[in-house]
Parts: structure tokens; C-alpha cells; sequence
């Protein structure tokens, strides 16, 4: 498998820096000066209330221009300012840039500044020894709270990077005895939050298991349930009942009170699950695909159940058919049913079956087709992907689009999706060519579709008339903003490569999943189109990050089939779920396929991940919706405040993750 770059714009969501880029909402307000010195004139005061305000960006600036007119050290402060506020709007380039002008000072109160921002920044680019190597000796020195709260947390935050989550706990916890407001205690417990849900769930049921302290374990153990859940689903509903039980008077119980838990859902979930697969005959590989997937799900949750679940496996082929497997599962006492995965197996039991036990399909019916109250539908169904595609171009201010897409029902149905999405959403589609699947050379489609033709005719009359040779180059239409292509990985290199030749080759490219062969070859030839895809693949969210390579370790010859492997891992949390519902709405889950979300008729949407390939690899591309900051950390200044017995805690780095 390749490996997984990321977009130079989701920097700030890497693992290496995640924990300092925290929401910045966190901690708006009660926020204090910065620099723990009183404020001067006006300009001072109006960079403060930017930062107060969240606006760090700006807040930057106004402290970029106080520094241009100001003079050593005060010139120095102002620009550590804003090095903090860059920090703080996820800006670690112009952070690192304005930086490098403020030499090291020997002593005085700008050395605790410079000192953070320097560690912050090495935690920006994952380095955090060497963050710790400076911040240590400053936290064994007398400080003002401002800086003490600071010093703490970046070390906390170091900590977190090391996989060492009992100590940075510990930190965290001195670190609340030293905040002397409400507001400030619950940012302290918040930031310790955001750093727990980013570490490794086994890691932290190890230190759990470790910690003799209670309340550093109570800490420890829902933060490993919520990092292996994903705060979603059964597991984590009934794991948190049984945390909050053994847990009543832990000061964490307030994080998950803002968690606004859906009450009615704790405690519900099928106890007997029946899961219906090919798994002989030529379909065999992806029933075994799926069923590893739902496994895998199965046993990151069972843990946090009080009554362990059932999974009882039917080969559909062998039981005589889908309805059969069906009747089979209800007479050994399903209580929900996941399956079949072949749309002909779909389609004979949705017309054979009243569904006395709910049914989750892996494929959907046709469209015309009503499906029997209790049975719903989760598919991987491109016609999401195409909607996907609508709707990131919409978000990229692009609203007139061109397609390619093969002459086929499956490139018919795309297209449908998409131009009902496009133009839904006020876009409008110029035009669009089918082309013959299997054919090698696309330049009539593509010379059709771009304008060209009219352009070289244009030069025939012109060269006719004047009775010479012209210099030519032929020119596309304008009035495209983007392309809308439909092709598997062999056709994709082929198109994106004549587009180049065709003078296309800057405008943008947009398609779905099936460009992604993970064939292990390279994309070079690929190189620019973005295209949407399962979470699993493209970005994995923390808490099944590491289940991908395992995956690819355990099942190689699964690697192209990874995709149903998010899909049988999706189909088991969607069980409980649906379960709850009866029929009803559901919540929505973030899930390894993408976002997952019902509609009236009982069928699950998906919202994707997107990715581009670049230099022949695949990049992450960020969220539309756009990255936040970190929390900005201010509380009273001028006390002195010397370190605690937390510093003193031990820590065994010899455990691992399995």
C-alpha cells in the first residue's frame, strides 16, 4: 500500500500537531494579555481584542505591524506575539518565517515566550523530544501563571505526541490546580480531552491498566473508549454508562455531559446478529472482504457491550439462495440481518420476504423498486461519489462544467447524479461526451467537448482566405471551469494524458473512486485529478487509522477489495443504529466509507473524503468547512508559580501498541 501523504494544507491536522491545533473556540474568552505585560497604546489593545476574539489571523498582523515600527526587545516581543497568534491560526509557515528574526534572548522576560514558541513549533513538525528538551528546564524555574499554564501544556501536548498519556494526564490535572476560574478549569479538561482523543486506544488502556491513581485512570479509560469509537455507536453509548456508573464524581463526567448523548439509544442493540455473504463460488473474495471488515468492527466494540452480541455467518450459496439464508437466520433467532451483498440477491429477497426482522442489504435495489418496510439499504454506490463530486466543485466556486464519461449504463448513471447534484446546487453543465469503453485514443471526444474543432475550422477558413501558412495554436473553450470525469484507473491515464495534449491539461479534474485502482502502480499519470473516496483509504479517521495496514498486513490479497472491508466495518455500526430508530431518523455516523446518513426510503447516503494524486501519490485534500486553531491559553498574570509533584511521575515507554 502507499503511502498516505497529506495535503500541505491539512498540516495542522496531523498527528504531530493536532493536539496544540485545537479548536480555538475552546478558550475565547477569559482570555488574558499575552506576554504577560500590561497593554500599551491603542494599536496594542486592538491586536489583544482580535486574539480574544478568535480573529488570530488578524491579530497576527496588527502585531507584524507594531513590531515594523518598534525597536529591540520591544520590537522582539511584538513579533513573538504574533508568532504566537500565527500558531494559534494554524499558520505554522508565516509562524516559522516571522520567528527566525527574533534571536535567542539570554534572560529576561521574553525568554519563557521565545522558549514556547520554539516548542510549539517543533511540535508543529512532530520533533517532541526536542520540544520537551527545551521546555523542561523552564518548568523547573519560577514562572508567571501565564507562562506556567503555557510551559504545561505544551509539555502535556509533547507527551501526547510520545504516546505517553498518563503523563501528560498528570500534567494536566497540576496543571488545573494552578487555573483560579471555572471557565479556566474547563479548558483545561477540554484541551485534555482533544489530546486523548488523538492517542492510540491500546496505549491508553495500557496506561490505564498501569495508573494506581483513580482519577488519572478514569481519564485514561474513556478516553480509550472514545479514541476506538469514535464517540459513536453502541460501544461507546454502553461503554459510557458503564464508565459513568463505575466513575460517578470524575471530573470528566462534564465533558461527556457536553457530549449531549443520545439517552434513548444507550442500552439498545440486537443481541443475536445474523451476517448473510457469498462466501464460495466466484464471488467468494468479497463476501470474505466484508466479513473481515464487520469482524474487525465487531471486536473494537464488543468490549464496551454488557451482553456480548452473536454473529452467526451464512453462506448465501450454500444455503440455497438469499431467501433461504434469510428464513434460516429468522429461525435461529436473528434479531437483525446484514446482507445479502450481489444485487440479484438483493432484488429476489426484497420479492420474496415481508422482512419480519430488519434487514441492512450491502447493495440496493433498482430505483423504481419499493423497498418492504424494515429493510434498508447500504451500498457503495458511485451515484454518491458523482453527487460528491457536484458538490466539492460547488464549494471550490466553480459553477460550469464539462463531462467525460463512458458510453455505458454505469457512466450514464454518473452523469445522471451528477448533473441532478451540479445543477441542484445552481451549477450549470456546458456540455459533456460519451466515450466507447476499451478504446485508447479519445481525441475526437475530447476535441468535441473542449471547443477544438470550431477552433481549428476557424484556422482553415482564416489560412483560406489569406492564402498562407499562420502560426497556430489551437485554443480551448473558456467557458468551462472544470471537468467532471468517469473512468477507471487505465482510461484515466489515457484521457488525463490527451487533455494535456488537447491544451486541457490545466484546467481541473474532477472524479470518483474508480480512478483509484490501488493496483500499486504509480499515478504519475494521474497526477492533478482529485477524486472522492472512502475515509479507510484516502484519510482514516484516529480511531480506525491503524486498521487499514493491519488489514493489508493480515488479508494482502484483499489490498484492491480494502474498500469492502470499510464497508463491512460500516455495516456493523450502522446495526445498532437502525436498530434504535424502528424505522425512524437516524443520527449520522462518521464512518470509514464516509459520513453515512438515511433517507425517507430507508437507503444509507454516504458524503466522501477527497484526495488528489500528486508527484504519483495520493494526498489528502482538506475539508471544505475549512481547519481551526489552536486554543490560545491565557489565565491571570504576575503570580509566581513553581512546579509540581506531577513533574516527578514516572513513565514506561516499554509498552506498545499491538
Amino acid at each position: 500500500m502507499k503511502r498516505k501523504l497529506r495535503h500541505p494544507a491539512c498540516e495542522p491536522c496531523s498527528l504531530a500537531s493536532i493536539v496544540i491545533l485545537l479548536a480555538s473556540f475552546l478558550l475565547l474568552s477569559g482570555c488574558e494579555t499575552p506576554g504577560g505585560v500590561s497593554l500599551g497604546g491603542s494599536a496594542e489593545s486592538r491586536a489583544e481584542r482580535m486574539a480574544q476574539s478568535g480573529d488570530h489571523g488578524r491579530a497576527a498582523g496588527a502585531y507584524m505591524g507594531l513590531a515594523v515600527d518598534a525597536i529591540g526587545s520591544e520590537r522582539d516581543r511584538y513579533t513573538l506575539l504574533a508568532v504566537e497568534q500565527y500558531l494559534d491560526a494554524g499558520d505554522a509557515t508565516r509562524a516559522r518565517t516571522a520567528f527566525r528574526s527574533v534571536p535567542r534572548p539570554a534572560s529576561g522576560d521574553l525568554v519563557p515566550l521565545w522558549t514556547t514558541n520554539e516548542a510549539a513549533l517543533l511540535l508543529y513538525q512532530g520533533d517532541a523530544d526536542a520540544a520537551l528538551n527545551l521546555l523542561e528546564p523552564l518548568s523547573r524555574q519560577p514562572l508567571q501563571r501565564r507562562d506556567r499554564l503555557r510551559v504545561e501544556a505544551l509539555r502535556a501536548d509533547a507527551f501526547i505526541q510520545k504516546q505517553e498519556p498518563m503523563r501528560a494526564v498528570e500534567l494536566m490535572m497540576q496543571r488545573e490546580t494552578w487555573v483560579t476560574d471555572r471557565r479556566g478549569v474547563e479548558n483545561n479538561r477540554a484541551r485534555l480531552w482533544q489530546g486523548l482523543l488523538v492517542s492510540r486506544p491500546q496505549v491508553l488502556r495500557t496506561a490505564a491498566e498501569q495508573s494506581e491513581d483513580p482519577v488519572v485512570r478514569g481519564w485514561l479509560t474513556i478516553g480509550s473508549l472514545a479514541a476506538s469509537t469514535g464517540q459513536q455507536g453502541v460501544g461507546w453509548n454502553n461503554g459510557v454508562v458503564r464508565w459513568r456508573s463505575a466513575n460517578p464524581d470524575h471530573p470528566a463526567i462534564a465533558i461527556l455531559g457536553d457530549l449531549e448523548l443520545p439517552e434513548h439509544l444507550l442500552l439498545e442493540y440486537p443481541r443475536r446478529i445474523a451476517l448473510l455473504l457469498p462466501l464460495s463460488g466466484r464471488n467468494a473474495s468479497l463476501g470474505r472482504a466484508v466479513q473481515n471488515g464487520f469482524l474487525g468492527a465487531y471486536f473494537a466494540t464488543a468490549s464496551g457491550l454488557d451482553d456480548r452480541q452473536s454473529i452467526h455467518i451464512y453462506d448465501v450459496l450454500a444455503e440455497g439462495g438469499a431467501s433461504a439464508a434469510y428464513a434460516a437466520a429468522v429461525e435461529d433467532g436473528a434479531e437483525f440481518i446484514v446482507g445479502p451483498l450481489l444485487r440479484s440477491n438483493v432484488i429476489e429477497l426484497a420479492n420474496d420476504i415481508l422482512v419480519p426482522v430488519p434487514l441492512l442489504t450491502l447493495n440496493n435495489l433498482p430505483d423504481e423498486t419499493l423497498p418492504p418496510p424494515g429493510l434498508y439499504q447500504f451500498s457503495l454506490a458511485p451515484e454518491d461519489e458523482a453527487m460528491s463530486a457536484a458538490q466539492r466543485a460547488i464549494g471550490d466556486g466553480h459553477g460550469r462544467a464539462v463531462a467525460l464519461v463512458p458510453n455505458n449504463d454505469w457512466g450514464r448513471r454518473l452523469l445522471t447524479s451528477f448533473t441532478t447534484e451540479f445543477e441542484g446546487l445552481g451549477g450549470t453543465l456546458l456540455d459533456y461526451r460519451a466515450y466507447p469503453p476499451g478504446k485508447q485514443d479519445f481525441s475526437n471526444e475530447i476535441e468535441n467537448l473542449m471547443g477544438l474543432t470550431g477552433s481549428v475550422s476557424r484556422y482553415q477558413r482564416l489560412r483560406a482566405n489569406i492564402g498562407g501558412a499562420l502560426q497556430f495554436d489551437p485554443r480551448r473553450r473558456q467557458d468551462a471551469e472544470f471537468i467532471f470525469l468517469a473512468s477507471d484507473a487505465a482510461a484515466g491515464r489515457l484521457l488525463k494524458a490527451q487533455l494535456k495534449f488537447h491544451y486541457s491539461g490545466d484546467i481541473p479534474v474532477y472524479s470518483t473512486s474508480s480512478v483509484n485502482a490501488l493496483d500499486g502502480r504509480s499515478n504519475a499519470d494521474l497526477n492533478g485529478i482529485m477524486f472522492a473516496d472512502t475515509p479507510w483509504i484516502i484519510d482514516p479517521q484516529p480511531w480506525i487509522e491503524h486498521l487499514p495496514a493491519q488489514f493489508a498486513e493480515h488479508w494482502p490479497e484483499e489490498r484492491r477489495l480494502t474498500r469492502l472491508h470499510a464497508m463491512g466495518y460500516d455495516a456493523y455500526n450502522l446495526i445498532a443504529s437502525l436498530y434504535a430508530a424502528r424505522g425512524g431518523t437516524m443520527s449520522e455516523i462518521d464512518g470509514a466509507t464516509g459520513t453515512l446518513f438515511l433517507d425517507a426510503n430507508g437507503r444509507i447516503h454516504r458524503r466522501l473524503a477527497w484526495a488528489q494524486f500528486q508527484r504519483g501519490e495520493t494526498v489528502a485534500l482538506p475539508r471544505q468547512e475549512g481547519i481551526g486553531g489552536p486554543i490560545r491559553d491565557m489565565s491571570d498574570e504576575g503570580e509566581i508559580v513553581m512546579p509540581g509533584a506531577a513533574d516527578d511521575s514516572p513513565w514506561d515507554v516499554s509498552q506498545q501498541e499491538l
